[in-house]
């Protein structure tokens, strides 16, 4: 399962509250959801969390996202080692200020044992810069021509399956430069909620929407 968790920002406004609230609350809203996954056995989440075209946004706004993050995963790394999280990050992860990207791999490290389920952070992220860092990885390598299956060999994390299911918050209906590699075959589900308001049974909504679809993978 892939999720582009949008929405945020317009939550806060609604309410009257600065922006920065809108990503607390989303934050402890990814924690409920990978929680709520790993209960059904689902067994890896990529959580759209910050995007290469985010660094647009205001400067406070931006280091007010990487504090949260640490801060957050830093208090609630001994649940997720006690819980079996294996926690991972795809993107451009070592062009983060030093600081977030040494903890990223010192989380990953951490947590590299576990295997209840792989929750991803997918940070400094752009699906068309993993497809060019993915090809010029390749050329670097001595490699001169490629097929489908040893082009996955230099994607960021080549072991994690393709998604079966992408959700979307929010009402927007694109999937904004998120996995494009990999949701070739990804059903696609798009709800108008917004992401702090993302409950259990929206996600369960989400869930049993895609057990009904008849997926064929281009056959009959």
């Amino acid at each position: 399962m892939a999720i582009i968790m949008d929405g945020n920002g317009r939550w806060a406004q609604k309410r009257g509250l600065p922006r920065v609230e809108g990503h607390r609350r989303g934050a402890l809203k990814a924690e409920r959801v990978v929680e709520w996954a790993a209960e059904l056995g689902i067994k890896y989440v990529t959580l759209y969390a910050f995007s290469t075209e985010n660094w647009k946004r205001p400067k406070e706004e931006v280091e007010y996202l990487f504090s949260l993050l640490v801060t957050l995963l830093r208090k609630k790394l001994k649940k997720m080692l006690e819980q079996g999280v294996r926690l991972r990050f795809t993107g451009a992860i070592d062009e983060l200020p030093g600081s977030v990207a040494n903890f990223c791999h010192e989380c990953e490290e951490k947590t590299k044992q576990n295997d209840r389920i792989h929750a991803i952070l997918a940070l400094n992220y752009g699906g068309r810069r993993e497809i060019v860092d993915a090809i010029n990885k390749a050329i670097q390598n001595g490699v001169t021509r490629v097929d489908e299956d040893r082009f996955r060999d230099w994607l960021y994390l080549p072991d994690v399956p393709d998604p079966d299911l992408v959700i979307r918050t929010s009402g927007e209906m694109r999937i904004s430069n998120f996995l494009l590699w990999q949701i070739a075959y990804s059903e696609l589900y798009f709800t108008k909620v917004l992401w702090p308001d993302f409950t259990k049974q929206e996600f369960l909504k989400a869930i049993e929407d895609y057990e009904k679809r008849q997926r064929r993978f281009g056959g009959l």
